[in-house]
């Protein structure tokens, strides 16, 4: 499976859930999570999508850190089952 094919099903299951996912683009600012999602009741999420069993490079860990200091936290999704439970969870 691709990592275009998770990306595919993330969207289209934030949407079912009555979400948004935003692709994110940051201009002078590589490394940022791939996705925005914003699901109902002001729940933001930033998401990292991989390939199965692929690993944020280093750079994205950067971006990743820079986001937990804040209070974020950063989903790296490499399956449709992380799809899933990341949505289970974020949902409770």
């Amino acid at each position: 499976m691709r990592e275009r094919d998770i990306e595919e099903y993330l969207r289209k299951q934030v949407k079912d859930a009555g979400g948004i996912a935003y692709k994110w683009t940051s201009p002078g600012n590589a490394g940022v999570p791939d996705r925005i999602v914003i699901l109902p009741f002001n729940r933001v999420h930033f998401v990292e999508l991989k390939a199965p069993d692929k690993k944020p490079t280093p750079l994205q860990l950067v971006q990743h850190r820079k986001l937990d200091t804040l209070g974020c936290r950063v989903w790296v999704i490499d399956s449709k089952d992380d799809v899933d439970a990341f949505l289970q969870e974020v949902r409770e």
